[in-house]
């Protein structure tokens, strides 16, 4: 044989490195480490849900769902987003459930973008939405959430649209800022997604997750978008169950024909029972997204007095469940330094704020801590990071 050998990764998957997120909790593991990186709850999921999904796999909903899922599941998110947004959604057409949220973005990508077409992305952005652009062969066009109000400039957000825009992601309540787009936001991205004939990827994931009366807003909502918008949500964060991997996307059917085809070579389908279990989820309604509100505005106003009491300066989420704190006042020289003499010598996980950015260096100086948990743990938290 001759000629260099063939037996390595392709190119496209040599282009990324994992996950920094999940590096972050084998290093917790190892350290014996609070976890405050990846953001997933150190509590309970609720009784109800549980209970469904043990009924379910004892009442044999063990086999393969239709790919794009379980009828009455797909019914139950129908309702959800009529009674929540007013948006009347067809579930035998327009929903397609993933294994995930993450799924649902990745099915979105290969299934609606072609080799060559660009998406447009806000930065800092969740660690997955640069690798779906490199396997789905689209290029990247950055725009600039800045703080301390992670605000884009009209002008840059113009500037990035293009005849090869296909796409633009928009994630509110985001990861890892916790902005919340606001009404006059969210027009001027979808006055450019109409001027360009462009699709908006929404990722909503943190919908119910809301502080100090702010309104989430599906952009599906505004005038023109329905048809244009790929709505993209899971189970995950809202109802703890980070670990169940049951997401959906919504979309008129011209684009959900692309998810769905995507989707159904991937996964096949998400886990029959847990979809079953997710219409007891989607059920319990508005008491349980106020209660969970705040019980997360607790949380948050204990991280930001123990990040602000070990001399970080942090910046209050207006959504989600992070928080980003500047590591500067500490002295270090880096993210990632910082990161890991937390882990290793003070004993907590946090994400190097980097692996958000299209360039590394724009993050250098920021951390992600996770408040998903219960206030006992954030309080040890406290206690160690008093170290510093």
């Amino acid at each position: 044989m001759s000629g260099p050998s063939k037996l390595h990764a392709s190119a496209k998957s040599s282009s990324f490195a994992e996950s920094v997120i999940r590096e972050m909790t084998r290093v917790a593991q190892e350290h014996d480490a609070i976890n405050l990186g990846q953001g997933f709850p150190d509590f309970p999921a609720p009784q109800e849900l549980k209970d469904a999904a043990a009924r379910a796999i004892a009442e044999d909903h063990n086999q393969y769902p239709i790919t794009w899922g379980v009828p009455v599941f797909r019914d139950a998110i129908a309702a959800e987003y009529r009674r929540a947004y007013a948006l009347d959604v067809d579930p035998a057409t327009e929903i397609c459930v993933t294994c995930g949220s993450t799924e649902a973005v990745m099915a979105t990508f290969l299934g609606l973008l072609d080799e060559g077409d660009e998406v447009v992305l806000f930065e800092p952005f969740y660690e997955a939405y640069g690798p779906d652009a490199i396997l789905a062969g689209a290029g990247r066009r950055i725009v600039a959430l800045r703080p301390p109000g992670w605000s884009f400039e009209p002008d840059e957000l113009r500037a990035a649209f293009g005849p090869r825009t296909r796409a633009i992601v928009v994630n509110s309540p985001h990861n890892p800022t916790g902005k919340v787009f606001t009404r006059e936001e969210l027009q001027q991205i979808a006055d450019l997604c109409i001027e360009h004939d462009a699709i908006a990827v929404t990722d909503e994931i943190y919908e119910h997750i809301t502080y100090d009366g702010r309104e989430h807003i599906p952009i599906a909502t505004l005038p023109g978008m329905r048809e244009r918008t790929v709505t993209v949500s899971a189970l995950s964060k809202t109802y703890s169950v980070t670990g169940w991997r049951v997401g959906w996307a919504i979309a008129e059917q011209p684009l959900m024909d692309g998810i769905r085809a995507t989707h159904d070579f991937m996964t096949v389908g998400a886990a029959t029972p847990l979809q079953h279990a997710g219409v007891t989820a989607l059920g319990l309604g508005e008491g349980y997204f106020a209660s969970m509100r705040a019980d997360y505005e607790a949380r948050r106003t204990l991280m930001i007095e123990v990040l602000d009491a070990a001399g970080f300066a942090a910046i209050s989420p207006e959504g989600a469940y992070y928080v980003m704190a500047d590591v500067s006042p500490l002295g270090f020289a880096s993210d990632t330094e910082a990161a890991m003499h937390l882990v290793r010598e003070v004993g907590v996980a946090a994400v190097p704020g980097s692996s958000f950015f299209s360039h590394a260096d724009l993050g250098k100086h920021l951390l992600r801590f996770a408040f998903c948990k219960r206030l006992e743990t954030l309080e040890a938290a406290g206690e160690r990071l008093s170290k510093l």
